[in-house]
């Protein structure tokens, strides 16, 4: 390496800057890195304030080629938009073939650098290749989608020195970005997409379904403006058999637009191409309806109005956040009056969910008479109904929650030898579909009742590997949240639920995928936000413990519930304001509002649920 060879150990400085977005280069600090030998991973920069912003600087002056990868490596963790102090260590040719849109590829810690071979030709310097080497997390792909990953990683980055101003620059390597699991953490955001349920009925009150489609953008690089190309772009590849979108096909922001903000008035205005000059006025409004919902967790306050603007600069339609709840709702629209669980008469009751009330009540209709003995149960949506589980977990129920209501017959029996091989905890979908599984090792089935009632129709599971131990269904009806149990382990898996109308009508779950693979047993889990499940486990040989996950498999930011002993059974409400409940072995049943502690309801319960 020319005057500074491996083993020269000399120390060189690299400058770090960090911009606070008001024009100037605030803090330059000095931080030193070996000129010679291997690059060890790092996390270039750690987790700063939501309002700082963090820029690297180019290679300076006659920069060895260590200093160049470790500079590289630190500029893709900036926040610069188009990365264009990262393009500044690449040669010219280089420039023009890297896509750093193209992927994200998050690993455990900042990327090894190994120096693999120096080539000499003729005496003298030539190249260099460095193998990046880590564990991954996760790969974000070029829709934005997250996927967890925990293979192994090595890309290889190899440098030449340049003929004409003597400097070495990278010459090859790997598409995307690749950065350490913090640096992760700090550059992105999780943000929900929107789009409309395509097989679910209208909510009561006419409005269209909608489905979140999670995706990560970098939080301080114009996320509002990202967010709307992504969304126009259409859904995630594993969400879009299921959704449609308002949009004409080839619709994007016009071109010129960089930037979307919401002005004084917390407005925000989207200028569209061509292809959405001639939409109606119903069809703007649902699609002001999606950006909206899109908008709403982008800013402290919200967005209260977007205005959506033809090609030429006129107006198409304005829709306000009052109007948007009334052309689109989040899953069924309904709001828990409710919660409910299993008393120790082995009774249906239930509880305010308003003002954290401690009496409960037996349910009206047969369920909650006590004739019944049951161990689970599930609410519909609209809280009418209610399907009951026997107390030996043989028998599925299904009444009205009407006073003085009788019980039939049971919907659906299970031939399971013990308890623990029959039925499952029900589910009511958003369409007042109820869902359960038999666990019967001889015949294991995922079943639908439609409307609760009538011959179960056995749904077709392709990719299953394992038997369905508990069953959740999203309010959207098009995602579903399964515990699969294989070789004494239990995983946590959701699945894209697609419905065929025809002459013999079919519903099949496809692409499951596990979101919790850091869990070795799952126990329960319940919906718990539009793209997010409150869920209990462990890790390998790890004690019990309680956490939010993700649909897409990643962490959200902020805490997990608080610990919770001996947690039997969760229940969850997709509206997050409401509190979560648990059963607990010691304390029966308890309630977890936001900012407060674990709060004892009733000893002697068993079983919450919130309608779903």
């Amino acid at each position: 390496m020319g005057a500074d060879r491996e083993g020269s150990g000399r120390l060189r400085p690299v400058r770090v800057g960090v911009y606070l977005g008001c024009g100037a280069l605030l803090l330059t600090g000095c931080a030193s890195m070996p000129d010679s030998g291997d690059l060890r991973g790092v996390e270039s920069t750690p987790r700063q304030d939501s309002q700082v912003r963090v820029f690297a600087l180019p290679p300076r002056e006659d920069a060895r080629p260590a200093e160049i990868v470790q500079g590289f490596l630190e500029a893709l963790t900036s926040d610069d938009a188009q990365y264009k102090t990262a393009l500044k260590y690449l040669t010219p040719a280089a420039r023009k073939t890297w896509d750093p849109f193209s992927s994200t590829t998050v690993l455990t810690d900042g990327p090894d650098a190994n120096r693999q071979q120096q080539v000499n030709a003729d005496g003298s310097d030539g190249s260099y290749s460095y193998v990046l080497a880590g564990t991954k997390v996760a790969t974000v792909n070029d829709q934005h989608a997250y996927t967890p990953d925990s293979a192994s990683y090595h890309a290889t980055v190899h440098l030449t020195r340049q003929k004409d101003t003597k400097q070495w620059r990278i010459d090859g390597l790997p598409q995307g970005v690749v950065m350490g699991n913090s640096d992760f953490q700090r550059n992105y955001v999780s943000v929900n997409k929107y789009y409309f349920a395509s097989n679910a009925p209208a909510g009561s009150a006419g409005q269209l379904g909608t489905v979140a489609d999670p995706v990560y953008v970098r939080e301080k690089v114009d996320p509002m403006t990202e967010m709307a190309r992504a969304l126009l772009k259409g859904p995630t590849r594993w969400l879009d058999p299921v959704v449609t979108s308002s949009f004409p096909s080839g619709t994007d922001l016009k071109e010129g637009v960089t930037s979307l903000s919401p002005d004084d008035r917390n407005r925000v205005t989207v200028p569209l191409n061509r292809r959405a000059d001639h939409v109606n006025e119903a069809q703007c409004e649902r699609m002001a309806a999606q950006l909206l919902l899109t908008f709403r967790d982008l800013t402290p306050t919200g967005v209260d109005e977007v205005e959506l603007q033809r090609s030429n600069g006129s107006r198409l339609c304005v829709l306000t956040e009052n109007h948007a709840e009334i052309i689109a709702s989040h899953g069924t629209a309904e709001h828990p009056q409710f919660e409910y669980f299993i008393d120790g008469k082995q009774r249906l009751v239930r509880l305010s969910s308003v003002g954290g009330g401690k009496e409960s009540e037996p349910v009206p209709g047969a369920l909650g008479d006590g004739d019944r003995k049951l161990r689970a149960a599930a609410v519909s949506r609209d809280e009418d109904s209610a399907a009951g589980v026997s107390a030996d977990g043989s028998s599925l129920y299904v009444g009205s929650l009407v006073s003085g209501a009788s019980l039939g017959d049971a919907v659906l029996r299970s031939q399971g030898k013990t308890p623990q091989d029959r039925l499952t905890t029900p589910s009511w979908d958003g369409r007042g579909d109820l869902w359960v599984a038999d666990r019967d090792p001889a015949k294991p089935r995922l079943l639908l009742l439609g409307k609760g009632a009538g011959e179960p129709l056995q749904v077709s599971t392709p990719g299953l590997d394992g038997r369905v131990q508990a069953v959740r269904v999203a309010a959207d009806g098009v995602r579903i949240a399964l515990i699969v149990e294989k070789d004494g382990k239990s995983s946590l898996q959701i699945g894209r639920i697609d419905r065929d109308a025809g002459e013999r009508p079919s519903v099949s779950v496809f692409e499951l995928h596990s979101v919790a693979p850091q869990l070795e047993e799952v126990t329960a889990m319940s919906w718990a936000g539009d793209s997010r499940l409150v869920v209990v486990g462990r890790e390998s040989e790890g004690v019990l413990q309680m956490r939010y996950v993700q649909v897409d498999g990643s962490t959200p930011v902020g805490a997990a519930p608080s610990a919770l002993t001996g947690v039997k059974e969760i229940a969850a409400s997709e509206d997050e304001r409401l509190p979560l409940v648990a059963h607990s072995e010691e304390d029966g049943i308890v309630r977890l509002s936001s900012g407060e502690q674990w709060q004892k309801v009733v000893k002697n319960g068993t079983a919450p649920v919130y309608p779903g």
